[in-house]
């Protein structure tokens, strides 16, 4: 068919409405006026009559036209042929290049035509014929809506009705920006790496999935849209959107899905409404929150456990312990709170390594909880004590079968990497309600009872007593009273004279420290020594004694030396030699007149870093004596680890030595390995003319004790140096000084 062409009375350039179907008629109506005015006076009325109603009908078709004009949607009026009747101007505008072939009386499928010849509807391309057969159809059976894409990108969405009279209403609407969007989406949706489903909200069903969403579940996606939503719920329960919305998007909520093999997950899902193919649904996202969930468990689990045992730590054996307090005062039952330490196990650490004592903690904590009912409590409180906590007690004694047992299960060897390890145990008990009624006065309590036990005898248990307390805060009111001592500087060294037992000379002094308390007089050392030991004020308090020791031996004769005792505990601090470096700098004291002593205990931690520092200060001229020899482990053997200057031999071989043959013996072996050595051997607490005669027949060099002087301030030092002059040059030369 030759393509109708427009008349050139047409404008082309000027988009028709729907007010250019009703031009036609215009001359037929200025027609029928002229032949009424011809006509006489009766004619005249009745034509005056149809002018009213020919304005009447004119001015509501105006009123239809501007109506129609205005709408969003684009609007045709067709008559049972297809013929254009009337349109709007949306209409003209969605089809503007064909606008100019829009006439009333036109075929809509002429137009088509046209249209298709010149490339407007690009899904007709290569099937044009048949194309346009399918637009007939639905355009004369309209079954719903369908979409039309145009040339120009747009698409519009074609909705047709038949009329009454067989004529045809044709709705048109430019969906141009929502296709982009359902194809922003779609991108969105299919490439998006969070897992997202899309549900029916009315029978819970899958919509759709994306590939994200089906790699997770397992699940083809196929098979996926096959599923509802509750197919995926690991619990019967709510769909994820169920519950009261305040908005499209709801907030993450939790779930626990299984995947297609059986596993369980958990999600956070976020939930939107939307319109899928005309059914109301939600966009679910899902993300994967298993491994999060897992590690926050983790860390809940490590805030109230022990990481090595997996035991409760101490914070949560505090709430058990008021658990379990609660349940005792509604009946007549007690509870015992055991603390119990492991007897020695640093040196098991320090010498088989923290691996091995690791997996001995282990194997402590599995035994503890294999012997306990179900309801007891074990807990880790710290690097080597443990806590049990047992109710149902009628009375206080029935805690002793519980420590017995607990014991005798740990003293059993641990077999750990071929070896066999031993260990035991001491363990204090505080009972409630007598001994307190919260947990932390009773894990308190219990720690003093331990104290006392390690102090008196290990490997057994001990009862919490009420004067345990009060030494406790005895205790600590003496630590407060000692660090504010050492700050303000109050401790002083106090001289005790070391005589040379073949000339009855001095040969130097031992720096003893002594505390003037303002209220209890002159504090013994073995009072504060342990507490500054146990609270590492053992630093600060041998740091000033040192220096202290330095700057009064610097202003003694330069044949007089001064011995200072250090702790272990400066040893493992590492900064020993600097710290003698410092008091030998600011004295100006010969490093030669410095003997530093120091106990077997330090050698026995055999640290190649002590050792290190040892040859250090031996190197710098310092010498270098071994305290309390005979009272640790091996003794012999670690006088090879260093070569001590002096050895002295502790009090408790001297006291009685007159009378006790067994100790003139290990006297005479030391005397004679000091020999052997060339180590200068010292006699520590000599106290009678006995026991020094002992020692000199036995050629020891040197002693110290009460019987020659007790330990005095330096104020004396120099009057106890003059008698020492003046007996030397009288009769009474070569005998022992007396205090």
């Amino acid at each position: 068919m030759r393509p109708v062409r427009p008349t050139k009375a047409k404008k082309r350039n000027r988009v028709p409405s729907a007010r250019d179907a009703i031009h036609p008629v215009k001359p037929r109506l200025r027609l029928r006026r002229h032949n009424l005015r011809q006509r006489g006076p009766i004619d005249e009325d009745a034509g005056q009559c149809a002018e009213v109603a020919m304005a009447e009908a004119k001015k509501a078709h105006d009123r239809l036209i501007e109506a129609i004009d205005i709408l969003p949607e684009g609007i045709v009026f067709l008559d049972a042929d297809g013929r254009y009747i009337l349109w709007n101007k949306k209409y003209a505008e969605i089809y503007n290049r064909s606008s100019d072939l829009f006439a009333s009386g036109a075929r809509l499928q002429d137009t088509i035509r046209i249209g298709v010849a010149r490339g407007d509807y690009p899904e007709a391309a290569g099937r044009e014929e048949e194309w346009i057969a399918e637009r007939l159809e639905r355009l004369f059976h309209p079954s719903g809506r369908h979409e039309q894409r145009l040339s120009d990108g747009r698409t519009i969405l074609i909705e047709e009705r038949l009329t009454g009279d067989g004529g045809i209403v044709g709705l048109r609407v430019d969906i141009t920006e929502l296709k982009q969007r359902e194809e922003s989406f779609r991108l969105l949706f299919d490439g998006n790496p969070v897992p997202m489903i899309v549900c029916a909200t009315d029978d819970e069903r899958v919509l759709g999935v994306n590939d994200a969403a089906a790699q997770h579940y397992g699940y083809s996606r196929a098979a996926f849209e096959q599923l509802s939503i509750r197919n995926l719920q690991a619990y019967e329960s709510e769909p994820p959107w169920a519950g009261e919305q305040s908005s499209e998007e709801q907030a993450a909520r939790t779930w626990k899905h299984v995947r297609a093999d059986g596993t369980l997950i958990d999600l956070a899902i976020y939930s939107r409404h939307l319109v899928h193919n005309d059914r109301p649904a939600v966009l679910l996202a899902l993300m994967d929150i298993t491994e999060r969930k897992r590690a926050e468990a983790r860390l809940a689990f490590l805030a109230q456990h022990d990481a090595l045992t997996g035991l409760p730590s101490r914070n949560l054996l505090r709430q058990k312990i008021d658990d379990k307090l609660a349940q005792m005062r509604r009946g007549s039952e007690k509870v015992a709170v055991l603390v119990l330490g492991l007897d020695n196990f640093k040196s098991i650490n320090d010498t088989l390594g923290h691996a091995v004592g690791d997996r001995l903690l282990r194997g402590v904590g599995k035994r503890l909880r294999s012997i306990l009912r179900q309801e007891d409590i074990v807990a880790r409180l710290n690097s080597d004590e443990f806590a049990v906590v047992q109710g149902g007690l009628a009375r206080p004694d029935d805690a002793v079968q519980l420590c017995r047992r607990l014991l005798q299960a740990i003293a059993d060897p641990y077999l750990i990497d071929g070896s066999s390890v031993t260990i035991g145990a001491t363990i204090g008990i505080a009972m409630a309600p007598n001994d307190g009624d919260d947990a932390e006065k009773l894990l308190k309590n219990a720690d003093m009872a331990l104290s006392r036990a390690k102090n008196e005898t290990r490997g057994t248990f001990s009862y919490f007593e009420s004067g345990m307390d009060a030494r406790a805060q005895s205790r600590r009111k003496t630590e407060i009273e000692l660090r504010d001592a050492i700050q303000r500087d109050v401790l002083r060294p106090h001289y005790q004279p070391l005589i040379d037992l073949s000339t009855g000379h001095i040969t130097g002094f031992e720096a003893l420290v002594r505390w003037p308390h303002p209220e209890r007089g002159m504090i013994p050392p073995s009072e504060f020594i342990p507490i500054a030991e146990e609270t590492g004020l053992i630093s600060a308090l041998g740091r000033s004694m040192l220096r202290q020791a330095c700057s009064d031996a610097a202003k003694w004769p330069d044949e007089v030396r001064v011995a200072v005792n250090m702790s272990p505990l400066q040893f493992r601090v590492g900064n020993v030699l600097s710290l003698v470096m410092d008091a030998l700098k600011q004295s100006g004291l010969s490093p030669s007149r410095l003997e530093l002593e120091i106990t077997e205990t330090l050698v026995l931690e055999k640290s190649g870093q002590v050792l290190a520092t040892l040859h250090a200060l031996r190197a710098l001229g310092v010498r270098i004596s071994m305290d309390d020899f005979g009272t640790g482990y091996s003794s012999l053997s670690y006088l090879r680890s260093f070569p001590f200057d002096k050895i002295k031999i502790d009090q408790s071989f001297i006291r009685d030595l007159a009378a006790n043959r067994e100790a003139q013996a290990i006297v005479r072996s030391i005397v004679s390995l000091g020999k052997g050595l060339g180590v200068i051997i010292t006699a520590e607490g000599v106290e009678t003319e006995a026991e020094l005669r002992c020692l000199r027949a036995e050629g020891c060099h040197e002693g110290q004790g009460y019987l020659f002087s007790r330990p005095r301030p330096n104020v004396d030092i120099v009057g106890l140096l003059q008698a020492q002059k003046d007996a030397a040059e009288g009769p009474s030369a070569g005998k022992a000084m007396v205090a």
